[in-house]
C-alpha cells in the first residue's frame, strides 16, 4: 500500500494549470479508487483547506490512503500526508508524514525556513532531529502536486517535452522529471474527458520494473486533476481512477457520457 500512496501523492504532481487561472482553491476534494490487479485494494483522497499558520494564510493540503475489504485484513494501511503552503509564495512551510503500513510506521514533521533554505525534520518515532539544505522553490511530495498545477505554459508542451522540479522527500532533495507522452480522450465514470498523458522517471528496482513504469492521465482543462494512474510493479500492477470530486475551482469539462 506504500506504493499506492507514493503514486497518488508523488504522481499527483502531474496536474498543471495556466497563469490566468487558479487550478484549485480551498474546499477541493478528490477521491481515488485503487486496484491491485483485479482486487479493490483501497482508496486515496486529496483535500485543500484554507487556514492560518502563525497568522499567515496557507493552504492546508491533506492526502490520505487506506486499505479496504480483504486487503485490510492481510495488509492494513493508514497513511496521512500533510503540507502547509504559503498562499503568496506557493512554497511549503511545514509537512507531516504519518504512515502505518502493515506494522511499518513512520512519524515525521518538517519545518521549512525559506529565508535560510534549510528544513528541520523531526522524527518522532526515533526521537531525532536533523537539518537539511534545499534549493529555492523546493517542494515536499504533497505540495509538488499543487505547485505544478499552476505551473506556467504546461499546456504548450509538445509530446516528448519534460518538466523538472526540486522535491524534498525521505530526507533528501531530488530532481523530479515529468515527460509528456501524449494526449487522449478517456472514458471515466463521469463521461469522456480530454487528458494529457505524463510519465515520470521513477527509481527502478525497488518497486517499479523500469524508470518509465508509471503513466498518469491528467484532465486537459484549467483544473488539471489526475483521472487515471497505471503502474507496472516488480510484482503485479496498480490502477487508480478518479471516483469522486467536489469543490473544483473551474468547470470540469466533459465531452459525453
Amino acid at each position: 500500500m506504500k506504493k499506492i500512496i507514493i503514486f497518488l501523492l508523488a504522481v499527483f504532481t502531474f496536474g498543471f494549470g495556466t497563469q490566468k487561472y487558479e487550478a484549485f482553491s480551498g474546499g477541493e476534494y478528490l477521491k481515488f479508487r485503487v486496484h491491485y490487479g483485479i482486487i479493490n485494494a483501497g482508496y486515496a483522497t486529496l483535500e485543500v483547506k484554507d487556514e492560518l499558520l502563525a497568522g499567515n494564510p496557507v493552504y492546508h493540503l491533506i492526502g490520505k490512503g487506506y486499505s479496504t475489504g480483504m486487503t485490510k485484513f492481510f495488509f492494513n494501511v493508514e497513511d496521512v500526508y500533510e503540507s502547509y503552503v504559503d498562499k503568496d509564495t506557493r512554497n511549503p512551510d511545514r509537512f507531516v508524514r504519518k504512515i502505518d503500513e502493515g506494522g511499518y510506521t513512520k512519524n515525521q514533521e518538517g519545518f521549512f525556513n525559506q529565508k535560510t533554505n534549510k528544513v528541520l525534520v523531526k522524527d518522532y518515532k526515533h526521537k531525532t532531529e536533523k537539518t537539511f539544505d534545499f534549493s529555492k522553490n523546493t517542494q515536499d511530495i504533497l505540495s509538488s502536486f499543487y505547485y505544478l498545477r499552476n505551473y506556467p505554459n504546461i499546456n504548450k508542451m509538445k509530446v516528448g517535452d519534460s518538466v523538472i522540479i526540486d522535491m524534498f522527500f525521505d530526507n533528501e532533495s531530488t530532481k523530479f522529471k515529468l515527460k509528456l507522452v501524449g494526449r487522449e480522450d478517456i472514458k471515466t465514470k463521469f463521461g469522456i474527458v480530454s487528458s494529457m498523458i505524463f510519465r515520470p522517471l521513477v527509481q527502478s528496482g525497488r518497486i517499479f520494473k523500469e524508470e518509465e513504469s508509471l503513466t498518469v492521465w491528467i484532465s486537459d482543462d484549467y483544473n488539471k486533476i489526475p483521472l487515471r494512474i497505471k503502474a507496472n510493479l516488480l510484482v503485479g500492477s496498480l490502477k487508480a481512477d478518479l471516483e469522486e470530486y467536489k469543490g473544483l475551482n473551474n468547470p470540469f469539462k466533459l465531452k459525453a457520457k
